[in-house]
């Protein structure tokens, strides 16, 4: 080990001591640290959280026609002699207006393919009680959980359902009255919008209630596992007809995962002045001891050291700041991330604000997931920050002159 890295170690960690000037540094560090892994953490969690649910609820994939797809069957057998298309379903969704007891809601309607639905989605893990799916006839729905609760409605009970079609109906002096349906399910998806405001029946109901006839809204996907996801799309899109397109569930949900990644880099940004200000914390204790052990630096100069290498001695020391501290700052975070609902939930308990994270970010719990790449970019910001912290100590350093030094003592 070169003696000026010995040295820098020894400023910083002397034997038996853990300074009081390298201890706030580090801390500094240490927190910007903590704070950037928790924050891109969380909003990670969001987004992967986002593909979850869509993927395990509608496919990687969904083709939508321009208007009304006529002839899915023939759309169907294109698309599944596709490499990389492991399954197909057809759906029918949009808006009603469900009634019960007198209290009415306003969700969507999917409708779905008894035959296919679950190749594509995973929909039977999230509904209770377990088989409710295969109870599902052209008289019976599944309710997300609290559109259920706000409905008061339990399993058994029947709803009316009013199709958009009873406007039309009424402006031509006809009568369409409204369907009834008895609930077998309720589903539970952990996600705000998912739970409150869908309705899940069959096709052929969904058909009934928009007056579709045999045509659909479009049809969902499931890839094959390790299939790339838009050369799958591409091979998709050149064999349809030209009034049909095939979407990746991040072109359906460009919009709120764009709004997503704009919160999440503003948020990174802001959060980078911490361990910018940490920066200053670890700068200020370095010129204080450049101030300290002039009389030291003066004789290191004296006794042959280069004005490189006495520089090399502080930009060491902000290395080895920037890196611990931003290890303990990696571990702190990580730390606080395991518990984080826990800590969530006792600080909205406290506050009596329960449904506030459900309403404002639509998860009933705090997602966190780590991309690799948010690791190494904070990882890598916050050691090059410390480390150039330390050059203007080191500059300050390197300008001295032994003999004025060591006569300045």
């Amino acid at each position: 080990m070169p003696w000026y890295l010995y040295l820098a170690l020894k400023q910083l960690f002397p034997t038996g001591r853990f300074p009081f000037f390298t201890a706030i540094s580090v801390m500094g560090v240490a927190l910007g640290v903590m704070v950037l892994t928790i924050v891109t953490s969380v909003m990670g969690g969001f987004g992967y959280e986002i593909r979850r649910m869509i993927v395990e609820t509608e496919g990687e994939v969904t083709i939508k026609p321009r208007v009304l797809l006529e002839d899915a069957p023939a759309t169907l057998a294109i698309v599944r002699r596709i490499p990389g298309v492991a399954a197909a379903s057809p759906y029918a969704k949009g808006p009603v207006m469900v009634m019960s007891q007198g209290i009415p809601a306003f969700p969507i309607f999917r409708g779905l393919d008894l035959d296919s639905v679950n190749s594509v989605t995973n929909l039977a893990r999230f509904v209770s009680p377990a088989g409710a799916i295969d109870q599902l006839d052209d008289d019976a729905v599944i309710l997300s959980a609290q559109l259920a609760q706000t409905l008061g409605v339990r399993l058994g009970d029947t709803v009316e359902i009013y199709s958009p079609l009873l406007i039309e109906k009424l402006k031509s002096d006809e009568v369409f009255l409204p369907r009834q349906f008895r609930v077998v399910g309720q589903l539970y998806v952990g996600h705000q919008q998912l739970d409150s405001s869908m309705v899940y029946g069959t096709l052929r109901a969904a058909q009934e209630i928009y007056g579709l006839g045999r045509r659909v809204h479009g049809i969902n996907l499931r890839l094959a596992p390790g299939a790339g996801e838009e050369a799958v799309v591409a091979r998709i899109n050149a064999a349809l007809p030209a009034d049909q397109r095939a979407y990746l569930w991040m072109e359906s949900w460009a919009d709120f995962l764009w709004v997503l990644n704009l919160e999440k880099s503003i948020n990174f940004f802001l959060l980078l002045f911490i361990v910018i200000i940490a920066a200053f914390s670890v700068m200020s204790s370095l010129l204080i001891s450049v101030v300290r052990k002039t009389r030291e630096i003066g004789l290191l100069g004296a006794l042959g050291a280069s004005p490189r290498q006495v520089a090399l001695c502080f930009c060491a020391q902000a290395f080895v700041i920037g890196v611990t501290g931003t290890g303990l700052g990696l571990a702190l975070g990580f730390g606080i991330l395991a518990v984080r609902n826990e800590i969530v939930h006792g600080l909205t308990n406290l506050l009596q604000r329960q449904q506030t994270l459900q309403q404002f970010y639509q998860f009933a719990d705090l997602p966190a997931h780590t991309l690799p790449r948010d690791l190494v970019v904070t990882t890598v910001a916050a050691i090059v920050i410390s480390t150039l912290a330390g050059l203007l100590p080191a500059w300050r350093a390197a300008k001295l002159k032994p003999v004025e030094a060591l006569r300045g003592e």
